[in-house]
């Protein structure tokens, strides 16, 4: 599977990268999914494969550290270009003789640097709160990788911080991505059951 993660987005970054015509907003979008998709695979699975084949079930505290934050911040990015692509078809359906002057490049540019600094900063607390526990319970994590609960759960005191800041990130991250994008696909839906004609519905269906 993991093999089929790396040539699978790998493909398309070579086929994006020399399809000249696919250099629009849509499929940067993309590209990025795909790179984003590559490091949050990298940073868990060579540590899974390592417990399946070599029975390697130690890793040093660091290191989950450093993990547990490219796992959540690349979920986070994830989730963000999730919604970039949601607006982006909001867009080209609702606003199909825009699209190209409010999507430009630098806009997606912009889009995808305001992704990845949300991501950062997000998780960037998670590694500084697990650290600052002490731990003197068992250190086996009932999870194939470094998550950020089941880490701070290992701690002997009072751990509220750590589950208060993971409920305040699930709800900037997941509840307010999924109110954007049903959002988008709501007012994309509306536009396209409005139009008069059952072709130019089913085109903008394609689209």
């Amino acid at each position: 599977m993991y093999i089929i993660v790396i040539l699978g987005n790998f493909t398309i970054l070579f086929i994006l990268k020399g399809e000249r015509s696919l250099h629009e907003s849509m499929y940067y979008f993309l590209c990025m999914l795909a790179i984003t998709d590559l490091v949050l695979s990298t940073s868990t699975m060579p540590k899974k494969l390592a417990i399946f084949w070599f029975n390697s079930n130690k890793i040093v505290f660091s290191a989950c550290l450093t993990q547990l934050y490219f796992a959540h911040c690349f979920s986070a990015i994830e989730s963000g270009i999730f919604v970039a692509m949601a607006v982006d078809r909001y867009v080209a359906i609702c606003h199909p003789l825009r699209h190209s002057t409010i999507l430009t490049n630098r806009m997606v540019a912009k889009i995808g640097l305001a992704m990845v600094l949300r991501g950062s900063m997000l998780a960037l607390p998670y590694p500084f709160l697990a650290r600052r526990w002490p731990y003197c319970r068992t250190s086996i994590i009932p999870h194939m990788h470094c998550e950020h609960m089941y880490v701070v759960n290992l701690a002997c005191a009072d751990i509220r911080i750590s589950s208060y800041y993971g409920l305040f990130v699930v709800f900037c991250v997941i509840c307010l991505d999924v109110f954007f994008i049903v959002m988008s696909y709501t007012q994309i839906l509306r536009a396209i059951f409005s139009l008069p004609t059952k072709d130019a519905r089913l085109k903008t269906f394609e689209t």
